[in-house]
Parts: C-alpha cells; sequence; structure tokens
C-alpha cells in the first residue's frame, strides 16, 4: 500500500465515527420521533429502586472482571509478580472506565495504562503487548456469545437485511475462535515479530481463561441493561444476551465513543412493535449513567486521590533524601574534622605543602 493510499485509508477510518454517529443520531430520532423527552424521563424514573440497585452490583462486579484483564495480561508479559493486586486493578478499572467512554481503547485506555505502569517499572513495549492480549480478551469473549446468541435469538425479531448481516457476523466470529484456538493448539509458545515488538503465542489454557473472562465481562455489561429493561420489556436472557453483544460489539467497530447512537439504535431496531420504544430507551439511558458515568466518576475520583497521596509522598521522599544529604555532609566535614586534629600541626602543615 503507497503511502497516499494509507493517508486516504487513515482518513476514512478517523471520518467513520463521525459518520456512524450522524446515521445512528438520525434513526434515533426517527425511532423516537412520536416521543417527548418529559416521555423518556418518566421511563428512568419509573425503573424500580431494587433493579438499579441489582443493575449497580452487576457494574461493580463487571469492572472487577474488566480488571482481570490486566492481570491475565501482566501473567502474559511475565511482569505477574512485579505489580501489587491493588495497583493492576485500579489500572484496569480507570483504563476500561475511560477507554468505553471515550472510544479509541488503545489510545484512551492505553496511555492512561502507560502512564501508570511504566512508573511501576513496566517496559512500553510490555504494555503494548498487555493492551493487544487484552484486546483479544475481549474479542474471544464477544465471538463467543455471538455465536451462541445467534442460535437463541428468535428469527421473529430479525429482519431479512439484519439477518444477513448476523449471519455474515456468526462466520466471522467463529473463524476468529477457530483460528485462535487453532494458533494455541498448534503453534503455542511461538514468537511472531511485528516491528521491534515480539509477541508469545500464549498456551491453548490461557486462551481458554482469556475466553472465559471475555464472556464473563460482557454478561454481568449485559445484566446492568437487563435490570433496567426487564420492567418494560419481557424477554429471555438468552435472547437479550446475544442482543446485547451484538449491539455492543458494533458499537465497537463503529468507532463512535461509547458505541453511543448506534448501540441504541441496533435495540430500538429490535423491538416488537407492542413495546413503548420509550421506556426501553429510558432503560438504555439509565444502563449508560450506571455503566459509564458512574464508574468514570467513582474510579476516576481513586485515580486523583491516588495521585495526591503520589506526590505528597514525593515530597516527603525529597525532605527526606534532603535531610539524610545534609546529615552526610556534616558527617563528612566531622570525619574529616577529627582526622586533621590527630595529625601533629607540623606534619600537618608538611603535608600540606607537599600536596
Amino acid at each position: 500500500m503507497s503511502v497516499k493510499a494509507r493517508r486516504i485509508f487513515k482518513k476514512i477510518i478517523s471520518y467513520a465515527g463521525i459518520f456512524f454517529f450522524i446515521l445512528a443520531a438520525f434513526m434515533l430520532w426517527w425511532q423516537l420521533r412520536h416521543y417527548s423527552l418529559h416521555d423518556i424521563f418518566d421511563a428512568v424514573f419509573a425503573i424500580p429502586k431494587r433493579n438499579l440497585i441489582a443493575a449497580c452490583l452487576a457494574c461493580f462486579a463487571g469492572y472487577l472482571a474488566l480488571s482481570l484483564y490486566d492481570y491475565l495480561a501482566l501473567n502474559y508479559v511475565g511482569a505477574g509478580g512485579k505489580v501489587s493486586w491493588w495497583k493492576w486493578m485500579l489500572a484496569g478499572m480507570l483504563g476500561f472506565a475511560i477507554s468505553n467512554n471515550a472510544g479509541h481503547a488503545v489510545v484512551s485506555g492505553g496511555a492512561i495504562r502507560y502512564r501508570l505502569y511504566t512508573r511501576w517499572r513496566i517496559c512500553g513495549g510490555d504494555i503494548l503487548k498487555m493492551l493487544t492480549f487484552s484486546g483479544f480478551t475481549y474479542f474471544l469473549g464477544c465471538a463467543a456469545i455471538v455465536i451462541i446468541g445467534f442460535f437463541l435469538i428468535p428469527r421473529d425479531l430479525i429482519t431479512d437485511g439484519a439477518g444477513l448481516g448476523l449471519g455474515a457476523l456468526f462466520i466471522f466470529c467463529l473463524g476468529v475462535l477457530l483460528a485462535y484456538f487453532g494458533m494455541t493448539v498448534f503453534f503455542h509458545d511461538k514468537q511472531i515479530r511485528i516491528g521491534q515488538i515480539i509477541f508469545r503465542i500464549p498456551k491453548t489454557k490461557t486462551a481458554f481463561l482469556q475466553m472465559v473472562l471475555g464472556i464473563t465481562d460482557s454478561i454481568l455489561a449485559g445484566m446492568v441493561l437487563y435490570f433496567c429493561l426487564i420492567p418494560f420489556w419481557h424477554i429471555s436472557f438468552g435472547t437479550y444476551i446475544g442482543l446485547f453483544v451484538v449491539a455492543q460489539t458494533t458499537g465497537v467497530f463503529s468507532q463512535v465513543p461509547g458505541g453511543i447512537g448506534v448501540f441504541e439504535t441496533i435495540f430500538l431496531l429490535a423491538l416488537p412493535d407492542d413495546v413503548d420504544k420509550a421506556t426501553v430507551f429510558g432503560a438504555l439511558l439509565a444502563y449508560r449513567i450506571i455503566y459509564y458515568v458512574l464508574p468514570l466518576l467513582g474510579v476516576g475520583g481513586l485515580f486523583v486521590i491516588y495521585e495526591r497521596w503520589l506526590r505528597a509522598r514525593m515530597r516527603e521522599w525529597r525532605a527526606m533524601a534532603h535531610d539524610k544529604g545534609a546529615e552526610v555532609v556534616e558527617k563528612i566535614k566531622t570525619v574529616t574534622h577529627n582526622v586533621a586534629s590527630k595529625i601533629p600541626h607540623h606534619k600537618y602543615h608538611h603535608h600540606k605543602k607537599k600536596k
């Protein structure tokens, strides 16, 4: 590919997010054009408190699962024992809280991980390998659920065009899953060099753990919306989770931050005619607040506290180093004075003249 072609391709990728956001915004307006904002906010406040509490608990468990992405990735690069548990939990939760809201996970979530892990003595090359490994963990889980969901989603919820797209997605996910596990069986521990970075193909056991963790993460994220949704739309969890992962994965590929608009559009398009779309959109809005906004505020607050604590510690260390340095200088002066006082006066001056 020529340099000019690469530039054009990068521009297409960068503007794709804007295009899909505009398209999703139009589709949302079209789906909700008969409803007012008052109807939507009424739907948000109509969600029972017990459902909101259950959604918050599922969100907390989901972010704990997300932090395990970093734990697995650290072990993959051989740095599992170098970083304390609370550190990789903070980095994992904060990285995903930022990337879930900002999109472009490698750039947004990667930047905060780079800031934290380099401080904890993990080199830049290992951080890049960790991000790549975590990306595969996420897509393995999504691929597994899409494959399961393909058989669980009733065909009456899917139009002919959507069915064709879902079939293509099913084949793609099945191919990715088989190819990844095939590599771990036949080429595990082999090395692949990409530029300056050497990637090691993981063992099948590690790949299985990646898939299980990815599935767990997606199910817990899906439960946040499910608890908000079931008061208004009675749908089996098996059917729902397949639809959720398809919508979530489409939102990720759209390059729109948080998949906003794209995710909601897919859900609204799948609704039966007898379901009030305003109430479902209210549940989707509650899901956005619980799963995206609250973790960003909570973990972001912990990060600010950690940064302030670290700065205070650095000031203490500098003060201690200054005091220790002053003590060392004083001891050197004292020792020099004592040695000089023990040398006879005429010999001392004679020694200085010889020098």
